[in-house]
């Protein structure tokens, strides 16, 4: 068997990052700039000009809205207490406000994204792969040319967060907007709607708890990548993790570790709440 040249593919990549960087370095430099310093307000007004005991109980009105549960609101600002005595509120607010941006990032690309892979079987066929690509890869690979297009800091971290965190938001968007009933939807026609009618009136309302999913799944992705993102320089518990790894210490780590536990169980209770009573409703309204 004669031998195959191998495929230059690893070239080829890195010949496009650097096209990308040589020709618009200074126009992804001013976009990093201008996220970056949004970022940093957000987190100032968590951390500096917010003061804790109020945000507790923001997210503990959040949480009770949510589940009417005064057991859950009560959770919730224990966990908020908690992160305080810690002494990591901080850095608790930077990785709330970076995974906030990410999760509005995500929500904006992928709720699009997701409602045409519904109304599209060519859409689906063409992102399902796109999807896997994206959920496979290992981070730390497409973490190398994000670096190199963005720099280290915030707004590598942000991309690299929503590549990670946005297919099972658009996965469950297609999904849950295929799953309404089709009498449903024939019923909706009958009645003169438009497809846009259908599809915002009826489809989308009745797929809501299918979505409020996907976003729960794209905030726990998205945690999960803090982390990774603090090896970009990106601040926030991750940072703190990464800290006690360095120094071998193993508290600090500890504490950095139980307080993205905490948060996470507070924004995974509170968007599962959330998805609870639209399901409730989609019942009621079927």
């Amino acid at each position: 068997m004669p031998e195959l040249p191998p495929i230059p593919l690893a070239d080829w990549v890195d010949q496009l990052v650097e096209w990308l960087v040589l020709h618009y370095g200074d126009a992804l430099g001013e976009v990093n700039n201008w996220i970056v310093y949004r970022i940093g307000f957000f987190e100032r007004f968590l951390s500096q000009w917010l003061p804790w005991p109020l945000l507790t109980l923001a997210f503990a009105a959040l949480a009770y809205h949510a589940s009417r549960s005064l057991r859950l609101a009560a959770g919730v600002a224990a966990a908020f207490a908690l992160i305080w005595a810690l002494d990591l509120w901080t850095p608790t607010m930077q990785t709330l406000s970076l995974m906030c941006v990410s999760l509005l990032v995500t929500v904006v690309v992928g709720l699009p994204l997701g409602i045409a892979m519904s109304q599209s079987d060519r859409v689906r066929a063409l992102m399902t792969p796109i999807l896997d690509f994206m959920q496979t890869m290992p981070s730390f690979v497409y973490l190398i040319p994000v670096v190199m297009l963005f720099g280290l800091g915030t707004f590598s971290g942000v991309l690299a967060t929503t590549i990670y965190a946005a297919p099972p938001l658009m996965r469950l968007t297609n999904l849950g907007i295929r799953l309404v009933d089709k009498e449903v939807i024939e019923a909706a026609t009958a009645f003169g709607a438009t497809r846009g009618q259908t599809l915002f009136g009826v489809q989308i309302p009745l797929a809501l708890p299918n979505i409020m999913a996907g976003i729960n799944q794209s905030i726990m992705m998205a945690l999960a990548m803090v982390v990774i993102a603090s090896m970009i320089g990106v601040r926030g518990l991750g940072q703190e993790v990464l800290y006690g790894l360095q120094r071998q210490e193993p508290g600090t780590g500890f504490v950095a570790g139980l307080s993205i536990v905490l948060l996470a169980i507070v924004l995974d209770r509170i968007t599962q709440a959330y998805g609870r009573r639209l399901g409730a409703h989609r019942q009621i309204a079927q």
